[in-house]
């Protein structure tokens, strides 16, 4: 059994994790930023984009994931706060990171965002974790990060899942089945927990 924090517990992704995780044995301290909003979840508050919550929040524990986003404030903004903050105030090692799936690159070099027809509408979501990626890129070397990225449509309504393909890079899997669901992320994600398989880098996860 692992002691896990996890970011955003409240959220789509973030329930399915909590979820999974528990179900696994795992004791999973869920954080979110308003509590109160989610009654059915047992947490507390934290905020992941301040560094003196991260610190206090995550002493004592084995692993870290944020799943953690906001609509208050620009993308570009919440995502550069939050992974400087973990990155300041992580108080372990292994920190565990749900990605978007328009970062992933269908072509060497060429992300999903780059290409031509992509609407600008969607960029600035997309440009943020891009940016939390360069960051964790440029931590220091004691911080055991993976990315953990799903494909670019996501099926909230879904709770059942299937085999998983896993890429060690940023590649944009392509796969016979194209429905993938927040249940298959937090499965994904709990993986890498329980067997932890990949080590400073994004990955991509698709239905098998």
């Amino acid at each position: 059994m692992s002691r896990i924090v996890l970011f955003g517990a409240g959220g789509r992704a973030g329930r399915r994790i909590l979820a999974q995780a528990r179900a696994r044995g795992h004791d999973v301290l869920a954080v979110m930023r308003h509590p109160h909003a989610h009654p059915d979840i047992d947490g507390v508050t934290g905020d992941v984009t301040d560094v003196a919550d991260v610190r206090r929040l995550t002493a004592g524990s084995d692993a870290v994931i944020n799943a953690g986003a906001s609509m208050d404030v620009p993308p570009d903004q919440f995502f550069s706060a939050s992974t400087h903050a973990l990155i300041g105030g992580l108080q372990t090692r292994r920190l565990l990171v749900i990605g978007i799936g328009t970062t992933l690159e269908p072509t060497p070099g060429i992300r999903l965002v780059d290409t031509l027809d992509f609407p600008d509408e969607a960029k600035p979501f997309t440009v943020g974790h891009a940016l939390e990626l360069e960051l964790l890129q440029q931590s220091p070397s004691e911080l055991d990060w993976v990315v953990i990225t799903p494909p670019p449509v996501v099926i909230a309504e879904h709770a059942e899942t299937g085999p998983l393909l896993v890429s060690a890079g940023p590649e944009l899997l392509h796969s016979s089945d194209p429905t993938f669901t927040y249940t298959d992320l937090a499965v994904a994600t709990v993986d890498e927990i329980d067997n932890p398989t990949h080590h400073r880098t994004q990955i991509a996860v698709v239905r098998n």
